[in-house]
């Protein structure tokens, strides 16, 4: 009997999904403890703060939020569109070329081998290999979109096209570069033409890949979960169409008080601005959906996941707009405030509505009725939510100390602190974020045993579960 959904390739990355996450979230708790206690470099140089940040950034975006994308992405498309996966080799050669991808930036970026852009670090044979993968998978998923059973086309795979197209542009542009050997490279643009590509398409992959497609899995999870329609179907649409209108002009707001012309650092401030009319309307339109259903929310860790991820999101896409007002933008620039700011999207939006949906998703790959143990999910609920908190309020505190300090003066004029004196009192917030770290790795590790005996579960009860007839 042929499986009428590829879920082969579905399972693969959800495991990854987790598995990439523990490892990025390590890296990130070890360069937060290193700034807390700076010996913790041992004079490494393969364990300095330099090379393994660019790491965890990548690791926790790419490896982590990228397995999550594949894996709900390709469960997604098959069943709103009632058909397989276009081709199940493409699908296992984006699943294991991904993989691939992922290694050879684990072996680089401590190595120092880098081109030295924010999420860009990758130098060119790597970059041709994402190029590759990307192809593969833009072909995967638009082909199973073009053999659909139905007509219409589900708004999360809008969300998840979006994504997938806008992706592949940033990638292409920006990384636009001369080779010198295999590990070296020089990129085309220079001086204020290059950080302006560099924001755009940094700021971009915020707004399409940390963004659109998790809006993608948003649109199709928390309706599952809550049993109910999503709030506004138009609502939807509008939110889509405004949202990636928008995002693709708002990475100047990154240069301001730069060598960026100021006509084009005020227009990504407008458009930033902008944006949060589109942001609300998606998680508004998320929370909603619980109408009628709030009861749940007391009983299912999975949808509390889902909806307190849809608070970060609507919280941190009215914080980010706040930040790139060019007056709140002068305190606010170098200071940990845009630290507290990333991760309150990067953990709170990205990995908690992920975690929900790895939730809902599992035991329905393993054909059981819910994960092992619902308790376990409620643990790591709190844990995480804690830990969340405690990163993001301390790094926040953290930056408005630091933007006040810097820019005091004098009755003369003089800087009134020295740039050691506000970061001995930065000490204590350094802390407190490490703490906050731990707590929301150890809960990964939670999920990871969850699974574990999920899996488990799915292979004891396989006997009694399959009525099929091997023949049929």
């Amino acid at each position: 009997m042929v499986e009428t959904y590829n879920d082969k390739v579905v399972k693969q990355f959800t495991v990854m999904t987790v598995i990439w996450g523990i490892v990025g979230m390590l890296v990130g708790v070890f360069i937060a403890a290193q700034l807390a206690w700076p010996w913790l470099n041992f004079d490494i140089a393969w364990l300095s703060y330099g090379r393994l940040r660019p790491l965890h950034t990548n690791a926790v975006i790419f490896a982590f939020g990228g397995s999550g994308l594949f894996a709900t992405s390709y469960y997604i498309v098959q069943r709103t569109c009632h058909a397989r996966l276009f081709s199940d080799a493409l699908a296992a050669f984006t699943f294991w070329g991904w993989q691939l991808v992922i290694v050879a930036v684990a072996i680089t970026y401590p190595l120092g081998i880098t081109q030295s852009r924010e999420y860009a670090e990758t130098e060119w044979p790597i970059d041709i290999l994402i190029t590759l993968v990307w192809v593969a998978y833009a072909v995967v998923f638009f082909g199973t979109i073009a053999k659909r059973k139905i007509q219409h086309i589900y708004v999360a795979n809008w969300f998840f096209a979006a994504y997938i197209i806008t992706i592949a542009l940033l990638h292409i542009v920006n990384n636009l570069s001369l080779p010198v050997s295999m590990t070296k490279s020089y990129v085309i643009y220079s001086g204020a033409v290059g950080a302006m590509v560099q924001w755009w398409y940094g700021h971009n992959a915020v707004g399409f890949f940390l963004t659109a497609g998790f809006l993608g899995m948003m649109y199709y999870f928390v309706p599952k979960q809550a049993g109910r329609p999503v709030y506004s179907y138009r609502l939807s649409i509008v939110h889509f169409w405004a949202l990636i209108a928008i995002y693709m002009w708002a990475g100047p707001h990154h240069l301001h008080y730069t060598a960026l012309p100021d006509w084009a650092q005020s227009l990504g401030m407008v458009f930033s601005l902008i944006l949060l009319a589109p942001s609300w309307g998606g998680m508004i339109n998320g929370m909603m959906t619980l109408s009628g259903a709030w009861h749940k929310l007391r009983t299912d860790p999975i949808l509390r996941f889902m909806i307190v991820s849809l608070s970060f999101y609507g919280m941190s896409t009215f914080e980010g707009p706040m930040m790139a007002i060019k007056t709140v933008n002068a305190l606010s620039h170098y200071t940990d405030w845009t630290v507290g700011h990333v991760h309150s999207g990067a953990l709170g939006w990205v990995a908690m509505i992920t975690i929900g949906c790895v939730y809902s998703l599992y035991p329905r790959l393993l054909k059981l009725p819910g994960m092992f143990s619902t308790k376990a999910i409620e643990a790591h609920f709190w844990v995480m939510t804690i830990g969340v908190v405690l990163y993001i309020a301390s790094m926040w505190i953290a930056g408005v100390m630091q933007g006040l300090m810097w820019r005091a003066t004098n009755a003369d004029g003089t800087l009134a602190y020295t740039f050691v004196e506000s970061l001995k009192l930065t000490y204590p917030y350094y802390y407190v974020r490490f703490l906050g770290g731990t707590l929301v790795l150890s809960g990964m590790f939670v999920m990871l045993w969850n699974m574990w005996k999920t899996s488990q579960m799915a292979r004891d009860t396989s006997p009694v579960a399959v009525t099929i007839p091997a023949h049929a």
